[in-house]
Protein backbone atom coordinates (compact mmCIF):
# COMPACT_ATOMS: atom_id res chain seq x y z
CA UNK A 1 0.00 0.00 0.00
CA UNK A 2 1.36 3.33 -1.06
CA UNK A 3 1.79 6.31 1.23
CA UNK A 4 -0.61 8.38 -0.68
CA UNK A 5 -3.31 5.59 -0.11
CA UNK A 6 -2.23 5.23 3.60
CA UNK A 7 -3.33 8.57 3.69
CA UNK A 8 -6.67 8.87 2.21
CA UNK A 9 -7.46 5.33 4.18
CA UNK A 10 -6.66 7.29 7.74
CA UNK A 11 -8.49 10.31 6.34
CA UNK A 12 -11.30 7.89 5.39
CA UNK A 13 -11.65 6.23 8.79
CA UNK A 14 -10.98 9.81 10.56
CA UNK A 15 -14.86 11.02 8.65
CA UNK A 16 -16.48 7.03 9.45
CA UNK A 17 -15.38 7.45 12.80
CA UNK A 18 -16.82 11.00 13.56
CA UNK A 19 -19.83 10.04 11.17
CA UNK A 20 -20.29 7.08 13.48
CA UNK A 21 -19.87 9.34 17.19
CA UNK A 22 -22.28 11.67 15.60
CA UNK A 23 -24.63 8.97 14.55
CA UNK A 24 -24.79 7.41 18.09
CA UNK A 25 -25.24 10.34 19.83
CA UNK A 26 -27.74 12.49 18.55
CA UNK A 27 -30.88 12.79 19.88
CA UNK A 28 -33.70 10.10 18.65
CA UNK A 29 -36.20 12.30 16.52
CA UNK A 30 -40.07 12.23 18.01
CA UNK A 31 -42.08 9.36 16.66
CA UNK A 32 -45.35 10.59 15.45
CA UNK A 33 -46.97 7.32 14.42
CA UNK A 34 -50.56 6.52 15.27
CA UNK A 35 -49.76 3.63 16.71
CA UNK A 36 -52.29 3.23 19.32
CA UNK A 37 -50.78 0.79 20.87
CA UNK A 38 -50.71 -0.07 24.84
CA UNK A 39 -46.71 -0.92 24.60
CA UNK A 40 -45.88 2.14 22.52
CA UNK A 41 -44.27 5.11 24.76
CA UNK A 42 -44.52 7.60 21.52
CA UNK A 43 -47.08 10.05 21.36
CA UNK A 44 -49.89 8.03 19.90
CA UNK A 45 -48.88 5.52 21.84
CA UNK A 46 -51.87 4.30 24.63
CA UNK A 47 -49.40 3.15 27.37
CA UNK A 48 -50.97 5.83 29.82
CA UNK A 49 -54.18 4.81 29.24
CA UNK A 50 -53.66 1.42 29.26
CA UNK A 51 -51.58 1.59 32.41
CA UNK A 52 -54.48 4.09 33.87
CA UNK A 53 -57.31 1.46 33.10
CA UNK A 54 -55.11 -1.39 34.82
CA UNK A 55 -54.34 0.31 38.15
CA UNK A 56 -58.25 0.89 38.17
CA UNK A 57 -59.85 -2.50 37.18
CA UNK A 58 -57.16 -4.43 37.47
CA UNK A 59 -58.62 -8.07 36.43
CA UNK A 60 -61.50 -6.82 34.87
CA UNK A 61 -59.02 -5.50 32.21
CA UNK A 62 -58.83 -8.07 29.35
CA UNK A 63 -56.36 -7.78 26.21
CA UNK A 64 -57.99 -9.45 23.57
CA UNK A 65 -55.42 -10.11 20.50
CA UNK A 66 -58.18 -12.04 18.30
CA UNK A 67 -60.08 -10.53 15.68
CA UNK A 68 -63.55 -9.27 17.30
CA UNK A 69 -65.50 -12.46 14.83
CA UNK A 70 -63.48 -15.39 16.92
CA UNK A 71 -63.91 -13.60 20.36
CA UNK A 72 -67.32 -13.23 20.05
CA UNK A 73 -68.36 -16.55 19.25
CA UNK A 74 -68.52 -17.31 23.20
CA UNK A 75 -71.60 -14.65 23.21
CA UNK A 76 -72.12 -16.01 27.14
CA UNK A 77 -69.45 -13.50 27.80
CA UNK A 78 -70.32 -10.34 29.06
CA UNK A 79 -68.11 -6.93 28.57
CA UNK A 80 -67.12 -4.00 27.45
CA UNK A 81 -65.02 -3.78 24.19
CA UNK A 82 -63.00 -0.82 23.74
CA UNK A 83 -61.46 -0.35 20.10
CA UNK A 84 -59.24 2.74 20.25
CA UNK A 85 -57.24 3.45 16.56
CA UNK A 86 -56.94 5.60 13.42
CA UNK A 87 -59.38 3.66 11.53
CA UNK A 88 -62.01 0.63 12.77
CA UNK A 89 -63.50 -1.23 9.75
CA UNK A 90 -65.50 -4.88 11.08
CA UNK A 91 -66.53 -6.86 7.80
CA UNK A 92 -70.25 -7.90 7.56
CA UNK A 93 -69.67 -10.67 9.62
CA UNK A 94 -68.05 -9.42 12.07
CA UNK A 95 -70.30 -6.44 12.74
CA UNK A 96 -73.43 -8.94 12.73
CA UNK A 97 -72.02 -10.34 15.69
CA UNK A 98 -70.88 -7.41 17.23
CA UNK A 99 -74.46 -6.44 17.01
CA UNK A 100 -76.14 -9.16 18.40
CA UNK A 101 -73.43 -9.05 21.59
CA UNK A 102 -74.35 -5.62 21.95
CA UNK A 103 -78.44 -6.16 22.14
CA UNK A 104 -77.86 -8.85 24.78
CA UNK A 105 -76.47 -6.36 27.17
CA UNK A 106 -72.88 -5.52 26.03
CA UNK A 107 -71.22 -2.40 25.16
CA UNK A 108 -68.59 -1.45 22.37
CA UNK A 109 -66.56 1.79 22.77
CA UNK A 110 -64.93 3.02 19.85
CA UNK A 111 -62.54 5.81 19.00
CA UNK A 112 -61.25 6.27 15.65
CA UNK A 113 -61.19 9.02 12.56
CA UNK A 114 -62.15 6.62 9.98
CA UNK A 115 -65.01 4.48 11.10
CA UNK A 116 -66.83 1.55 8.31
CA UNK A 117 -69.93 3.05 6.20
CA UNK A 118 -71.52 -0.19 7.06
CA UNK A 119 -71.35 0.39 10.51
CA UNK A 120 -72.47 4.09 10.17
CA UNK A 121 -75.49 2.86 8.11
CA UNK A 122 -76.70 0.76 10.44
CA UNK A 123 -76.68 2.88 13.36
CA UNK A 124 -78.05 6.15 11.00
CA UNK A 125 -74.89 8.12 11.56
CA UNK A 126 -73.12 10.03 9.01
CA UNK A 127 -69.84 11.47 9.47
CA UNK A 128 -67.92 14.70 8.01
CA UNK A 129 -64.84 16.77 8.98
CA UNK A 130 -64.56 20.44 10.13
CA UNK A 131 -62.43 22.71 8.77
CA UNK A 132 -62.25 27.12 8.86
CA UNK A 133 -61.25 28.74 5.66
CA UNK A 134 -59.67 31.32 8.13
CA UNK A 135 -57.02 28.88 8.98
CA UNK A 136 -54.53 26.45 7.84
CA UNK A 137 -54.59 24.34 10.44
CA UNK A 138 -56.93 22.52 12.91
CA UNK A 139 -56.49 22.09 16.17
CA UNK A 140 -59.57 20.41 17.91
CA UNK A 141 -61.35 21.79 21.06
CA UNK A 142 -63.79 19.59 22.77
CA UNK A 143 -65.77 18.75 25.97
CA UNK A 144 -68.36 17.08 27.03
CA UNK A 145 -72.03 17.99 27.28
CA UNK A 146 -73.10 16.28 31.18
CA UNK A 147 -72.92 19.16 33.68
CA UNK A 148 -71.17 16.99 35.83
CA UNK A 149 -68.79 15.81 33.98
CA UNK A 150 -67.92 18.98 31.65
CA UNK A 151 -64.97 21.00 32.46
CA UNK A 152 -65.42 24.58 32.43
CA UNK A 153 -62.40 24.93 30.24
CA UNK A 154 -62.78 23.32 26.96
CA UNK A 155 -59.43 20.59 26.17
CA UNK A 156 -56.98 22.06 23.66
CA UNK A 157 -55.25 19.58 21.56
CA UNK A 158 -52.25 22.05 20.44
CA UNK A 159 -51.74 19.31 17.06
CA UNK A 160 -53.06 20.44 13.49
CA UNK A 161 -55.49 16.83 13.53
CA UNK A 162 -58.08 15.80 11.35
CA UNK A 163 -61.35 17.44 13.48
CA UNK A 164 -63.98 14.85 12.90
CA UNK A 165 -67.77 14.95 13.80
CA UNK A 166 -70.90 13.39 13.25
CA UNK A 167 -72.98 15.43 10.77
CA UNK A 168 -76.39 13.68 11.14
CA UNK A 169 -77.17 11.01 14.34
CA UNK A 170 -80.87 9.29 15.10
CA UNK A 171 -81.93 12.01 17.51
CA UNK A 172 -84.83 9.86 18.84
CA UNK A 173 -82.86 6.68 20.01
CA UNK A 174 -79.37 8.40 20.48
CA UNK A 175 -77.92 10.54 23.22
CA UNK A 176 -75.14 13.40 22.65
CA UNK A 177 -72.29 12.71 25.22
CA UNK A 178 -69.62 14.71 23.55
CA UNK A 179 -68.78 18.08 21.36
CA UNK A 180 -65.92 19.40 19.46
CA UNK A 181 -64.59 22.59 17.12
CA UNK A 182 -62.14 23.84 15.45
CA UNK A 183 -59.94 26.17 17.61
CA UNK A 184 -60.41 29.95 16.15
CA UNK A 185 -58.10 31.22 18.90
CA UNK A 186 -60.18 31.71 21.89
CA UNK A 187 -60.71 28.35 24.29
CA UNK A 188 -64.78 28.56 23.90
CA UNK A 189 -66.81 26.41 21.64
CA UNK A 190 -69.30 28.68 20.50
CA UNK A 191 -70.32 25.95 17.45
CA UNK A 192 -70.64 22.64 19.03
CA UNK A 193 -70.68 20.12 16.75
CA UNK A 194 -71.33 16.40 17.66
CA UNK A 195 -68.15 13.76 18.37
CA UNK A 196 -68.86 11.64 21.50
CA UNK A 197 -72.87 9.44 21.61
CA UNK A 198 -74.30 6.93 22.82
CA UNK A 199 -76.19 4.47 20.38
CA UNK A 200 -78.56 1.87 22.11
CA UNK A 201 -78.53 -1.51 20.35
CA UNK A 202 -81.01 -3.32 21.74
CA UNK A 203 -80.43 -3.99 25.85
CA UNK A 204 -76.63 -2.42 25.61
CA UNK A 205 -75.40 0.37 23.14
CA UNK A 206 -72.18 2.03 20.63
CA UNK A 207 -70.55 4.67 22.65
CA UNK A 208 -68.32 6.21 19.61
CA UNK A 209 -66.11 8.74 19.52
CA UNK A 210 -64.38 10.55 16.58
CA UNK A 211 -61.13 11.94 18.21
CA UNK A 212 -59.05 8.99 19.13
CA UNK A 213 -55.98 11.37 19.76
CA UNK A 214 -57.90 12.18 23.49
CA UNK A 215 -56.69 8.13 24.77
CA UNK A 216 -52.81 8.72 23.95
CA UNK A 217 -49.75 9.74 25.65
CA UNK A 218 -50.02 12.92 24.48
CA UNK A 219 -53.09 14.36 25.41
CA UNK A 220 -53.13 12.77 28.54
CA UNK A 221 -49.85 13.90 29.94
CA UNK A 222 -50.74 17.20 29.58
CA UNK A 223 -52.61 19.29 32.26
CA UNK A 224 -55.74 17.82 33.59
CA UNK A 225 -56.25 16.15 30.50
CA UNK A 226 -56.71 12.81 32.12
CA UNK A 227 -60.10 14.27 33.10
CA UNK A 228 -61.38 14.39 30.06
CA UNK A 229 -60.92 10.28 28.64
CA UNK A 230 -61.42 9.12 32.35
CA UNK A 231 -65.15 10.97 32.53
CA UNK A 232 -65.47 9.75 28.70
CA UNK A 233 -64.63 6.11 29.28
CA UNK A 234 -66.78 6.48 32.69
CA UNK A 235 -69.81 5.63 30.87
CA UNK A 236 -69.20 2.24 29.79
CA UNK A 237 -67.68 1.43 33.80
CA UNK A 238 -70.72 -1.02 34.54
CA UNK A 239 -68.76 -3.37 36.90
CA UNK A 240 -68.58 -5.72 33.59
CA UNK A 241 -65.09 -7.00 31.96
CA UNK A 242 -62.89 -4.24 29.95
CA UNK A 243 -61.70 -6.02 26.63
CA UNK A 244 -58.99 -4.19 25.54
CA UNK A 245 -59.00 -4.58 21.48
CA UNK A 246 -55.30 -5.61 20.48
CA UNK A 247 -56.48 -6.48 16.91
CA UNK A 248 -57.55 -3.53 15.44
CA UNK A 249 -54.51 -1.70 15.71
CA UNK A 250 -52.00 0.60 13.21
CA UNK A 251 -48.83 -0.15 15.26
CA UNK A 252 -49.75 -3.61 16.01
CA UNK A 253 -46.38 -5.65 15.97
CA UNK A 254 -46.18 -8.07 13.28
CA UNK A 255 -43.35 -7.35 11.60
CA UNK A 256 -40.67 -10.28 11.82
CA UNK A 257 -38.40 -9.44 8.29
CA UNK A 258 -34.54 -10.06 8.64
CA UNK A 259 -33.90 -6.44 8.30
CA UNK A 260 -36.23 -5.46 10.74
CA UNK A 261 -35.31 -7.36 13.86
CA UNK A 262 -31.40 -6.06 12.95
CA UNK A 263 -32.12 -2.64 12.66
CA UNK A 264 -34.46 -2.53 15.65
CA UNK A 265 -31.25 -3.49 17.64
CA UNK A 266 -28.83 -0.58 18.17
CA UNK A 267 -25.93 -3.17 17.90
CA UNK A 268 -26.64 -5.60 15.28
CA UNK A 269 -27.12 -2.07 13.32
CA UNK A 270 -24.13 -0.84 14.39
CA UNK A 271 -22.86 -4.40 13.36
CA UNK A 272 -23.89 -4.56 9.92
CA UNK A 273 -22.87 -0.71 9.05
CA UNK A 274 -18.99 -1.80 9.53
CA UNK A 275 -19.41 -4.68 7.51
CA UNK A 276 -20.52 -2.47 4.48
CA UNK A 277 -17.66 -0.42 5.63
CA UNK A 278 -15.45 -3.18 5.90
CA UNK A 279 -16.52 -4.33 2.33
CA UNK A 280 -16.14 -0.85 0.65
CA UNK A 281 -12.43 -1.00 2.08
CA UNK A 282 -12.13 -3.75 0.40
CA UNK A 283 -13.45 -2.89 -2.67
CA UNK A 284 -11.74 -0.30 -3.13
CA UNK A 285 -8.05 -1.22 -1.61
CA UNK A 286 -7.88 -4.78 -3.08
CA UNK A 287 -10.63 -4.91 -5.69
CA UNK A 288 -8.94 -1.59 -7.66
CA UNK A 289 -6.18 -3.83 -9.36
CA UNK A 290 -8.36 -6.86 -10.57
CA UNK A 291 -11.08 -4.90 -11.50
CA UNK A 292 -11.43 -3.44 -15.08
CA UNK A 293 -12.74 -0.26 -15.77
CA UNK A 294 -16.17 0.00 -16.27
CA UNK A 295 -17.18 1.97 -19.05
CA UNK A 296 -18.73 5.37 -18.60
CA UNK A 297 -22.66 5.70 -19.57
CA UNK A 298 -24.06 9.06 -20.11
CA UNK A 299 -27.37 9.27 -18.49
CA UNK A 300 -30.07 9.62 -21.14
CA UNK A 301 -30.97 13.76 -21.70
CA UNK A 302 -33.76 15.43 -20.10
CA UNK A 303 -35.90 16.54 -22.86
CA UNK A 304 -38.78 17.99 -20.68
CA UNK A 305 -38.26 21.47 -21.98
CA UNK A 306 -37.88 20.92 -25.28
CA UNK A 307 -41.19 18.67 -25.66
CA UNK A 308 -43.15 21.90 -23.50
CA UNK A 309 -41.79 24.42 -26.07
CA UNK A 310 -43.42 21.83 -28.85
CA UNK A 311 -46.12 21.66 -27.66
CA UNK A 312 -47.10 24.86 -26.61
CA UNK A 313 -45.36 26.04 -30.13
CA UNK A 314 -48.33 23.98 -31.61
CA UNK A 315 -50.63 26.09 -29.51
CA UNK A 316 -48.81 29.58 -31.02
CA UNK A 317 -48.94 28.26 -34.36
CA UNK A 318 -52.50 27.70 -34.64
CA UNK A 319 -53.23 31.02 -32.81
CA UNK A 320 -55.70 29.42 -29.91
CA UNK A 321 -55.40 32.09 -27.57
CA UNK A 322 -58.35 30.72 -26.05
CA UNK A 323 -57.68 27.77 -25.55
CA UNK A 324 -54.19 28.75 -23.60
CA UNK A 325 -56.00 31.52 -21.69
CA UNK A 326 -58.32 28.55 -20.30
CA UNK A 327 -54.99 26.59 -19.49
CA UNK A 328 -53.85 29.03 -18.10
CA UNK A 329 -56.63 29.98 -15.75
CA UNK A 330 -56.99 26.09 -14.70
CA UNK A 331 -53.47 26.35 -13.72
CA UNK A 332 -53.92 29.23 -11.61
CA UNK A 333 -57.14 27.46 -9.71
CA UNK A 334 -55.05 24.50 -9.05
CA UNK A 335 -52.49 26.27 -7.65
CA UNK A 336 -54.91 27.95 -4.80
CA UNK A 337 -56.76 25.32 -4.31
CA UNK A 338 -53.31 23.20 -3.30
CA UNK A 339 -51.05 25.68 -2.23
CA UNK A 340 -53.54 28.37 -0.47
CA UNK A 341 -55.99 25.51 0.55
CA UNK A 342 -58.80 27.54 -0.29
CA UNK A 343 -61.84 25.82 -2.54
CA UNK A 344 -62.55 27.32 -5.65
CA UNK A 345 -65.78 25.55 -6.38
CA UNK A 346 -67.94 28.99 -5.25
CA UNK A 347 -66.53 32.40 -6.45
CA UNK A 348 -68.05 34.25 -3.81
CA UNK A 349 -67.40 37.12 -1.38
CA UNK A 350 -65.61 34.68 1.09
CA UNK A 351 -63.90 33.28 -1.42
CA UNK A 352 -62.26 36.71 -2.16
CA UNK A 353 -61.79 37.15 1.18
CA UNK A 354 -59.55 33.75 2.03
CA UNK A 355 -57.59 34.32 -1.18
CA UNK A 356 -56.77 38.05 -0.75
CA UNK A 357 -55.72 37.46 3.10
CA UNK A 358 -53.42 34.46 2.03
CA UNK A 359 -51.49 35.95 -1.00
CA UNK A 360 -51.05 39.72 0.75
CA UNK A 361 -53.00 41.53 -2.01
CA UNK A 362 -56.25 43.85 -1.27
CA UNK A 363 -59.30 42.82 -1.95
CA UNK A 364 -60.25 45.62 -5.04
CA UNK A 365 -57.00 43.81 -6.61
CA UNK A 366 -58.52 40.61 -6.25
CA UNK A 367 -62.06 41.08 -7.29
CA UNK A 368 -60.56 42.82 -10.99
CA UNK A 369 -58.48 39.97 -11.19
CA UNK A 370 -61.42 37.39 -10.80
CA UNK A 371 -63.45 39.36 -13.06
CA UNK A 372 -61.29 39.35 -15.42
CA UNK A 373 -60.68 35.73 -15.62
CA UNK A 374 -64.94 34.99 -15.28
CA UNK A 375 -64.76 37.45 -18.63
CA UNK A 376 -62.17 35.22 -20.32
CA UNK A 377 -63.70 32.09 -19.62
CA UNK A 378 -67.38 32.75 -20.49
CA UNK A 379 -66.12 34.40 -24.04
CA UNK A 380 -65.96 32.82 -27.29
CA UNK A 381 -62.40 34.21 -28.20
CA UNK A 382 -59.87 35.47 -26.61
CA UNK A 383 -57.55 38.06 -28.48
CA UNK A 384 -53.78 37.90 -27.99
CA UNK A 385 -53.63 41.62 -26.08
CA UNK A 386 -56.24 39.61 -23.49
CA UNK A 387 -53.79 36.54 -23.46
CA UNK A 388 -51.13 38.65 -22.38
CA UNK A 389 -52.87 40.51 -20.04
CA UNK A 390 -54.40 37.57 -18.71
CA UNK A 391 -50.52 36.24 -18.09
CA UNK A 392 -49.11 39.89 -16.55
CA UNK A 393 -51.97 40.30 -14.14
CA UNK A 394 -51.80 36.55 -12.91
CA UNK A 395 -47.67 36.76 -12.48
CA UNK A 396 -48.31 40.19 -11.01
CA UNK A 397 -50.70 38.76 -8.73
CA UNK A 398 -48.81 35.63 -7.59
CA UNK A 399 -45.59 37.54 -6.55
CA UNK A 400 -46.76 39.10 -2.96
CA UNK A 401 -47.13 35.06 -1.85
CA UNK A 402 -43.83 33.78 -0.93
CA UNK A 403 -43.01 34.70 2.72
CA UNK A 404 -46.88 34.26 3.10
CA UNK A 405 -46.95 30.26 2.89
Amino acid sequence: MGKLQKILLFGFLIVIAGFIYLEATKPMPINWYPSYNKEDKIPYGTLVLYNLLEDAFQDELKDIAQPPFEKLQDSLQDGNYIFINDQIIFDEAEQDKMLDWVSKGNSVFIASNYIGENLLDTLKLKKNTAVLISKIGTEPLLNLVNTNLKSTIPFHIKRDLRVSYFEEIDTLNQTVLGVTQVYNDTLKITKPLVNFIKAPVGEGAFYIHTQPEVFTNYFLLIDENADYAQHALSYINNGKDLLWDRHYKSGKRVNLSPLYILFSNKYLKWAYYFVLIGTFLFVLFEGKRKQRSIPIVNPLTNKTYEYTRTISGMYLDKKENHLIAQKQIALFFEFIRTRLRVPTEHINSRFFNAVASRTGNDMETTKNLFTFIEKVQHQQQTSQEELIKLYKEITAYKKNIDGRI
